[in-house]
C-alpha cells in the first residue's frame, strides 16, 4: 500500500483513482473493488471488529485505495502501512460537497438497470450487506445506498456534520509530512510533487461529474458486467419457469 485516500465520496475520488493509475499505480481499489473483492473482510470489520492484521492482509498487494468504505478507516490502514502517504480530497466547502453527493445519488436512482440488479443479481445483492453497513456506520443512514424509486430524502445537516468531523480528524491525526489536502481542481502539480512523480503531459482527469460514473460502470466495469449477466440468467430462468407453469396450467385445463 502506497497511497491511502482519506477523502469522502464526492470529493474527487474517481478523479484521484484515474490519476493514480496514470501515474503508474497499477492496482487502485475504489468503492466497487472493495465491495466485490473484499466483501467478506468488510463484513467482518463492520460486524465483528478489525485488527492490524486484517488490513495488512487486505491491502498488502494493492498500490492505493480510495473512497468508501476505506476512507473511513484511513488511520487503521495507515497503521498497517506506515510508509504509505495519505491524501485527503476535499471540495471548496461542505455545501458544494453535499450538493454533489445529493446529485450523485439522484443520478443513480434514475438508472433502471441498477434497480433490476438489486433484485436479480446475486452478486449485487451480496454487496448490499456491506452497503447497508457503511451507510449506517459512516453516513447515519442504513439504506442510503439502496436505489430509490420514488424520491430520496437526505439529512443535509447530519451529513455535513459527519463530513466536517471526518476532515477535522484527518487534519488533526495524520502526520503532516505524510498528508496532502487535495482539491482535484488544482490538477497534477500538487499531487505529483507530493508523490514524487513527474507531471504527465496531459490534462488532469475529471471523472464522475454529476454522478455519471455509475452509468459508465454499467457498460464498462467487469464486476458490473458480470452482475448484469447474472441478472439476465435469473430473469430468463424466471420467464422460462413462468412459461412452463403457464403451459402446465393450460394443458391441465384442456385435459
Amino acid at each position: 500500500m502506497k497511497v491511502i485516500g482519506a477523502g469522502f465520496s464526492k470529493t474527487g475520488t474517481k478523479s484521484l483513482h484515474t490519476a493514480l493509475l496514470k501515474l503508474g499505480y497499477c492496482t487502485v481499489y475504489d468503492a466497487l473493488e472493495n465491495a466485490v473483492y473484499l466483501e467478506d473482510e468488510w463484513k467482518t470489520i463492520f460486524e465483528k471488529g478489525w485488527s492490524f492484521e486484517i488490513f495488512k492482509k487486505m491491502y498488502e498487494n494493492i498500490d492505493a485505495v480510495v473512497d468508501v468504505p476505506a476512507f473511513y478507516f484511513w488511520e487503521d490502514i495507515y497503521n498497517a502501512f506506515p510508509d504509505a502517504k495519505i491524501i485527503l480530497t476535499v471540495r471548496e466547502n461542505e455545501d458544494v460537497w453535499f450538493k454533489s453527493l445529493k446529485g450523485h445519488m439522484e443520478c443513480r436512482d434514475k438508472i433502471f438497470v441498477q434497480h433490476l440488479l438489486e433484485w436479480f443479481s446475486p452478486s449485487w445483492k451480496r454487496t448490499q450487506v456491506m452497503r447497508h453497513n457503511y451507510g449506517e456506520k459512516i453516513y447515519g443512514d442504513r439504506y442510503m445506498f439502496d436505489s430509490k424509486w420514488f424520491g430520496r430524502k437526505m439529512n443535509e445537516q447530519l451529513l455535513k456534520l459527519i463530513y466536517r468531523q471526518h476532515n477535522a480528524y484527518v487534519l488533526h491525526k495524520a502526520p503532516k509530512t505524510k498528508l496532502l489536502v487535495f482539491n482535484v481542481k488544482d490538477g497534477w502539480e500538487p499531487l505529483c510533487k507530493f508523490l514524487g512523480e513527474p507531471v504527465p503531459d496531459e490534462p488532469f482527469p475529471h471523472k464522475n461529474p454529476k454522478g455519471g460514473i455509475v452509468q459508465y460502470w454499467m457498460i464498462t466495469h467487469p464486476c458490473v458486467l458480470k452482475m448484469k449477466n447474472e441478472m439476465k440468467i435469473t430473469l430468463a430462468s424466471i420467464l422460462l419457469g413462468a412459461a412452463t407453469l403457464l403451459g402446465v396450467l393450460v394443458y391441465s385445463k384442456i385435459s
